[in-house]
């Protein structure tokens, strides 16, 4: 299966600011209460359907002019004259932010140690089994949601909603669910769509109990999985290929009849042009 894909671009992130408004903890209410909460008026718009897209999560910089959707790192300014995604990794630790989290919402192991990402081990799962661990991790990451809205973002992508499968059976379905269904709540909240990133497994439960409007996936033509993204999502599909895992050239892969209809292909480390290794291509 393919693999969340977050980057860093070698410089410290500042500290997380703390969001102690009401808007999460009502967001996490509406999934723990016995009764329902009344659904947000739709104020937010899905990213265009078929729009080119490109993924600077590493380093931001001037588009393609071609490019409609763009998106940028939650600590990078929103993208001008494009429809703009905020990326949010919201189930596990950024690179150089571990000690920013409460000792309580990190996973550990039966010894006590943390539990880290085993293919990104500079990432440390966060714990979404207590409610007293997911109403913190819904209060810090609703802060960076309402920062990408201010920011003038119009979505966010949340990242690594399958934490829960690199847990040992620490983490439940159940329990990710719990926190993407606040989260989306707060994004709708905040005027902004809500992409499910990866994790094709779980696409239709995303959509139909935590309310994803659009899907941003990495290598599902590699790992052939568009076509469980477009089966839940349509139209709303951006797909991001790397030129280091190509098993073919990527003008055949954009010709596939499951190839969504937003296809980019990005360097892995997603650098900048000019840096070493760029690379930017789109589908005809």
């Amino acid at each position: 299966m393919s693999r969340s894909h977050s980057v860093t671009t070698g410089t410290h992130r500042p500290a997380r600011r703390a969001y102690t408004g009401t808007v999460a903890l009502a967001a996490l209410a509406c999934v723990t209460a016995v009764a329902g909460c009344a659904p947000a008026a739709e104020t937010w718009t899905v990213p265009p359907a078929g729009a080119a897209p490109d993924y600077q999560l590493g380093a931001a910089y001037d588009a393609d002019p071609r490019v409609g959707v763009i998106a940028r790192d939650r600590t990078a300014p929103a993208a001008t004259g494009a429809y703009s995604i905020c990326y949010i990794n919201g189930f596990q630790t950024q690179p150089g932010e571990l000690a920013s989290w409460p000792e309580h919402v990190l996973l550990r192991t039966p010894d006590g140690k943390i539990r880290f990402d085993p293919d990104w081990p500079d990432e440390a799962l966060l714990d979404t089994s207590t409610a007293s661990a997911r109403t913190a991790i819904v209060d810090t990451v609703s802060g960076w949601i309402e920062g990408c809205a201010r920011d003038g973002f119009d979505a966010v992508e949340f990242d690594n909603l399958d934490s829960y499968t690199r847990s040992d059976g620490a983490l439940s379905l159940a329990d990710n669910l719990a926190v993407a269904t606040a989260l989306v709540r707060v994004a709708h909240d905040a005027g902004l769509a809500a992409g499910q990133k990866n994790a094709s497994e779980d696409a239709a439960a995303l959509r139909e109990q935590a309310s994803f409007d659009f899907a941003v996936t990495e290598e599902c033509s590699v790992f052939d999985e568009c076509g469980t993204y477009t089966a839940v999502y349509g139209a709303h599909v951006i797909d991001i290929e790397y030129t280091d895992d190509l098993p073919r050239p990527f003008a055949e892969m954009c010709a596939d009849d499951a190839a969504p209809a937003s296809m980019v292909l990005r360097d892995r480390l997603l650098g900048a042009p000019g840096d070493p290794g760029y690379a930017f291509e789109l589908c005809d």
